[in-house]
């Protein structure tokens, strides 16, 4: 562990590299998506429950981090935290989308090319707020709430999240907080095994059915992860973050469970992964240590790559995407370049991100509202 200078607190790296883990699974998942058919014939099937995962391990991280501050801490201070952790990178993945949209112009999204300049300026400006366009907004045809960067629908649910806990959540008792999650908990589950599609993807469209599922899958994570932080009593756990990486990715593309006449049961595997496996993993890895130098510079490297990666790669997955389906015949080892190219772009463009622009934004806001 080591010491962070926003508290005396010790620092997980472990929960750090597990994070950038998860991160990089979910490129890959998202190169691979347009290559299926259907959600039962995904390549890493469930690598779109990394998000999940995002939920918990906040929940865990802000409780750990700010439940015993408030004596100190203002909602205003608190609020002034997470826009200087979250916001500079959505700013900069909405202009990404922006730079990147009439690239993306193809059979997969053939209106691109009609959008104005001036409606796509409008629509970044507003994703830049991280408010949620309407459908007749829509400028990409996804339904998207953020349609030049698709995942800005999971960083509006987690700012949701984080005014719930300043506002409320914090002030629970562990019991009032127990029986929120067992709540939770069983809408969850009620929702994967009756789902259409057997599955809980989805959260990004201003849809009735969207907004449900976006506030499904961040409400059990959120409180789960801020429960674990009271109640668990860390012990300790070698080789946290080599077991806790391989059994995150061995959950996170797992293949489909079932077929098309028992989407029940990928449900229940996915509901039960949330419940069960990803509060052990996180337990696990808040159990370990590092082990040596060169798994702190590597937990280091993934933690910081892990939300600049995913909060821009996807206007290159549109592209990717747009370019696979104008050679639908093409083999996936014939797309393999391009996949690699995409990939590459992505983990480039996060890592440069984090570099010449996160970072200092971040400590020039620190200074500036210290």
């Amino acid at each position: 562990m080591q010491q962070t200078d926003l508290s005396t607190k010790p620092h997980y790296q472990i929960l750090d590299g597990l994070r950038g883990v998860a991160a990089i699974i979910v490129v890959i998942f998202h190169i691979f998506e347009i290559h299926s058919t259907s959600h039962l014939d995904q390549i890493i099937n469930h690598g779109y429950l990394a998000v999940d995962f995002f939920f918990l391990l906040s929940g865990f991280v802000i409780g750990y981090a700010y439940d015993d501050r408030w004596d100190k801490l203002s909602i205003g201070g608190f609020f002034k935290r997470r826009i200087q952790r979250l916001q500079p990178m959505v700013v900069l993945g909405m202009i990404i989308g922006a730079a990147c949209f009439y690239f993306s112009d193809s059979p997969l999204f053939p209106a691109i090319h009609e959008v104005p300049v001036w409606k796509l300026l409008l629509v970044m400006l507003i994703g830049c707020t991280l408010l949620p366009v309407s459908l007749s907004w829509d400028i990409r045809g996804w339904q998207e709430m953020h349609p030049l960067n698709g995942p800005g629908w999971s960083l509006f649910f987690e700012y949701l999240a984080n005014i719930f806990y300043a506002l409320g959540l914090r002030k629970l008792s562990n019991r009032a907080l127990s029986v929120l999650v067992l709540i939770a908990a069983g809408v969850l589950i009620h929702y994967t095994v009756t789902s259409k599609t057997g599955d809980i993807v989805g959260g990004w469209s201003l849809t009735p059915e969207q907004l449900r599922v976006g506030f499904t899958r961040v409400s059990f994570p959120f409180l789960a992860g801020l429960l674990l932080s009271r109640t668990a009593r860390i012990g300790r756990f070698k080789n946290a973050f080599l077991w806790c990486s391989l059994l995150l990715t061995l959950f996170l593309a797992f293949p489909r469970v079932g077929d098309k006449d028992t989407l029940w049961m990928n449900g229940l595997y996915e509901s039960l992964t949330i419940i069960f496996i990803f509060p052990l993993i996180i337990f696990l890895g808040a159990s370990g240590s590092i082990k040596g130098a060169r798994e702190s510079r590597i937990c280091k490297f993934l933690g910081g790559l892990s939300y600049p990666i995913y909060i821009t790669h996807y206007p290159f997955i549109y592209i990717y995407s747009g370019w696979v389906v104008e050679n639908r015949d093409a083999t996936l080892l014939e797309t393999l370049p391009y996949s690699l190219l995409t990939f590459a772009a992505s983990v480039t463009v996060g890592y440069l991100s984090l570099k010449l622009y996160d970072e200092p934004v971040r400590a020039w806001l620190k200074k500036k509202w210290k």
